[in-house]
């Protein structure tokens, strides 16, 4: 298995004919060998692919067994060079009894059998007349294909960090299923070999079931099913697949296909095992642990060639693709946000609140934000105090945005020229106004903020922060600055997603307004400390020196969320944004990334409050808590 943490599962339904495992063994060898040549490392077959499901009776014949353990054994012969680990669906006695059973092999042995718990006996299902329960089969070796073979509550370890358990059908149908058992004990890969027949709406209820389960154990679930091939006296069955991975589909197949199924996915091992890591499911799992009785047996999948991986990531992680969905994200994040400052109002007793608006972005959602909160609190539009603040980069395009969308929604619009002040101090400290560097543009930013809080102080208001997670992640802000507010209502929202909400409410306002909103979003992200050019156009463009936005979001989510190394960071961000950038330019910005995140904790680590709105958070109160002095060389020495 890599670093990366990739398994890849087939999930292959062949053709079959009922009560012939000669011809269900040939019937499946072209698919098996499919997956094989396409890097699966786990092969899955359905529910007794190799007798077929609808035997009936002919389970009692000791030629239709002993046919089905004799194409188990020539499938490991046909497959003895492969490292892939096949699991296959068969009837086989241990002992005096009939088990259903799921046979897991590779490089021509069995690693172990697994029995299937719940026998059906209800409606259509009468599986209790031949075969037995396997719930109380502890583990234990059997003879079986000339081998001692394990058999039982078995787990299967595939190495760096991937276990596998496996259930049949049945099992994942009852409340307390099997998957969720071996997942408290380590497993984050659970197959099931179903042979689940077709009723209207089954299909639905399944997906949803097996997208629960894959939820609630935090763990990929590859579900694979009987085919058409199926006996048709009775029922209809229709092959259908799917892998799933933390409640959501990573593939699902047609129904119905005479000719078979056949899907695959790479499923993310590392991913899994940090969501476990970050929930309660430890706590959880210490309970199953002391009386667990799974055997864990050793299996080693080679590790996966990379340009097998079939594996997509979003580029945008905090944006959803549908815009219906989008929408919902959006009205529900504004929500937050007002809830979050409404909150701290009441609290405090404070009617008015203070912002400084640029006409870009950040402070643009921050006043829409103030503005809609001011309007639940049932406030006069005016006590929202805007103060724009002209300095030595002000260009007329943000200067005209912003008094256009004050005058738009009401509020109490005030100017502030800060160049005296800022000249006065830079002669005061003995620097040069004409070398514009780093103290240039923070006296700037500070100048902004002190007479923002000291207008707070004499109107008796909150002020309001107007920076975003992006900048906080990267430092992109001035300490004591513009990094401090009385309260910060964009802190959880990242740049990618700052976008969609001023364009949301766009969408959602008088004309006026629309347009004005609709011109800020057409302008360069910029703090804008620097002069601008000839043209009075923005001359610090904030992408052009740190690189885009969107692929920082792409960082911090990824590195945040799950704990990524760069390597594995570096690799989604080539496919994220395969075609659109380099693999050099995506090296260069994850160094950035990597050096300006470790170097700007002491920033994070006193920002003002504010509300949490997605999985990702940097609040040193809350999600995340660092030491500012942090080395970050064995980050960067991975690049």
């Amino acid at each position: 298995m890599p670093s990366l943490g990739y398994i890849k599962i087939a999930s292959v339904s062949p053709p079959v004919t009922v009560a012939n495992p000669k011809k269900n063994l040939n019937s499946a060898l072209p698919f098996i060998k499919k997956a094989a040549d396409d890097g699966c490392q786990i092969i899955c077959l359905p529910e007794l692919n190799l007798s077929s499901y609808t035997c009936g009776d002919l389970f009692g014949s000791s030629t239709l067994i002993d046919e089905c353990e004799a194409a188990l054994k020539n499938l490991m012969a046909s497959f003895a060079e492969s490292d892939a680990v096949i699991v296959a669906g068969l009837p086989l006695f241990i002992g005096f009894d009939l088990y259903n059973c799921a046979a897991v092999m590779q490089k021509g042995h069995l690693l172990g059998v697994v029995p299937k718990s719940y026998i059906p006996e209800y409606n259509e299902f009468y599986e209790r007349r031949r075969f037995s329960s396997g719930l109380d089969c502890r583990a234990e070796n059997v003879k079986l294909c000339g081998e001692d073979v394990p058999f039982g509550k078995l787990l299967f370890d595939l190495g760096e960090g991937a276990v596998m358990g496996i259930e049949i059908c049945e099992d994942l149908w009852v409340p307390a299923a099997p998957s969720a058992e071996m997942a408290l004990c380590g497993a984050n890969i659970i197959l099931n070999l179903s042979a689940s027949d077709e009723v209207t709406t089954k299909d639905d209820y399944r997906t949803e079931l097996v997208k629960q389960q894959s939820a609630r154990c935090i763990c990929a679930y590859a579900y694979t099913s009987a085919g058409v091939g199926e006996s048709s006296t009775d029922l209809v069955f229709s092959g259908s697949c799917m892998i799933a991975e933390n409640g959501g589909i990573l593939k699902k197949s047609d129904r119905f296909k005479r000719e078979g199924t056949y899907i695959s996915a790479c499923v993310d091992v590392q991913k899994l095992n940090a969501l476990r890591r970050v929930s309660s499911f430890s706590d959880n799992a210490k309970e199953y642990v002391k009386k667990n009785d799974y055997r864990l047996v050793g299996a080693t999948v080679s590790p996966i060639d990379e340009k097998k991986t079939d594996r997509f990531y979003e580029a945008h992680p905090f944006v959803p693709d549908d815009e219906n969905t989008k929408s919902k994200r959006c009205a529900e994040i504004l929500e937050i946000q007002c809830a979050g400052l409404a909150k701290r109002m009441l609290h405090t007793g404070i009617k008015k609140l203070v912002i400084g608006i640029s006409g870009g972005l950040d402070s643009t959602l921050a006043l829409l934000v103030a503005h809609r909160t001011a309007e639940e609190l049932s406030l006069p539009k005016e006590n929202v105090i805007c103060i724009t603040m002209p300095g030595f980069g002000t260009t007329d395009m943000t200067y005209n945005n912003a008094v256009e969308l004050i005058k738009c929604l009401g509020a109490d619009f005030r100017e502030i020229n800060i160049k005296p002040a800022s000249i006065q101090h830079m002669q005061d400290i003995g620097h040069n106004i004409n070398i514009h560097d780093i103290t240039y543009e923070n006296t700037q930013a500070r100048e902004r903020t002190q007479i923002l809080m000291d207008t707070a102080n004499k109107e008796g208001a909150l002020l309001v922060g107007t920076g975003d997670l992006s900048e906080l992640a990267l430092g992109w802000c001035t300490y004591n600055g513009d990094h401090m507010s009385m309260y910060a209502v964009n802190c959880g929202v990242p740049k990618t997603l700052v976008r969609h909400l001023v364009s949301f409410v766009a969408d959602n306002s008088d004309e006026r307004t629309s347009d004005v909103l609709k011109r800020v979003l057409d302008t360069p992200v910029s703090p804008e400390l620097l002069p601008p050019d000839e043209q009075g156009k923005i001359i610090q463009k904030t992408e052009e020196q740190l690189g885009p936005y969107e692929v920082h979001d792409l960082y911090l989510y990824h590195f945040i969320r799950f704990g990524f190394s760069p390597e594995k960071l570096l690799y989604i961000a080539c496919r994220a944004f395969d075609g659109v950038y380099s693999k050099e330019q995506l090296s260069n910005w994850l160094k950035i990334f990597i050096k300006r995140f470790f170097s700007n904790q002491f920033k994070r680590s006193c920002i003002p409050d504010g509300p949490k709105v997605g999985s990702v958070s940097l609040s040193p109160r809350g999600d995340w808590r660092m030491p500012s002095d942090a080395d970050s060389s064995i980050w960067a020495d991975l690049i």
